[in-house]
């Protein structure tokens, strides 16, 4: 291969654009079980409009907080999941980065995860505690990792926020799925994370 084409191979691939990703995620109809106008697609609020919450008090736990909510990311896209007989729904978060920097962040989060356990915060109903617990990911993607975060709540922390994260990685994209209930465990649906996955690597191949 001569000097030339050895350049080509390694020219930047420019990230997915906000439109390309609005694109990739479900539309109506696609979603088993979801509501009527129950995924709708949302873009990240103006930085004025967003409300900044103090770090947290683990760094490690911080970035890990940083790349599921794509804060690193280039562009990002969210979607939320409202599914019939299920109060607490879920989400997802498309995250495009330039290219490159998306394995970077990936291996950010892995090393992040290694040393994050527990750690407190402020949120919009105040101050909390949470805890994490790693579970065995998907095999799905380039790489991906799956957590799960409780926090007690309620009075006298009689109810507990469980909350589950499957992060992949797919090309130059990071996706989070997030499935929420309190007092029990769920699990955002497998099918609909293959899918998603599916349709990033598949827009990403030249």
């Amino acid at each position: 291969m001569g000097p030339r084409a050895t350049a080509s191979a390694k020219a930047a691939v420019a990230p997915l654009t906000r439109a390309q990703l609005r694109a990739l995620t479900f539309k109506e109809g696609e979603v088993a079980g979801a509501h009527e106008d129950g995924i709708p697609v949302q873009d990240p609020k103006p930085k004025e409009e967003q409300r900044s919450f103090p770090p947290v008090s683990d760094p490690a736990c911080q970035t890990t907080r940083d790349i599921r909510n794509g804060e690193r990311a280039s562009t990002v896209v969210f979607q939320v999941f409202n599914w019939k007989g299920d109060i607490w729904g879920g989400g997802s978060t498309l995250a495009a980065y330039e290219d490159g920097k998306a394995q970077q962040a990936f291996t950010q989060l892995k090393q992040a995860l290694d040393s994050c356990r527990s750690y407190e915060g402020t949120g919009w109903v105040g101050k909390f505690k949470s805890t994490l617990t790693m579970e065995q990911a998907p095999d799905v993607g380039n790489e991906a990792v799956r957590f799960r975060e409780t926090i007690p709540m309620g009075p006298e922390h009689s109810e507990e926020r469980n909350e589950q994260f499957t992060v992949v990685r797919a090309g130059n994209t990071i996706v989070t799925f997030h499935k929420l209930n309190v007092d029990g465990s769920a699990s955002f649906p497998a099918d609909l994370v293959n899918r998603q996955v599916e349709r990033l690597q598949n827009a990403q191949r030249p």
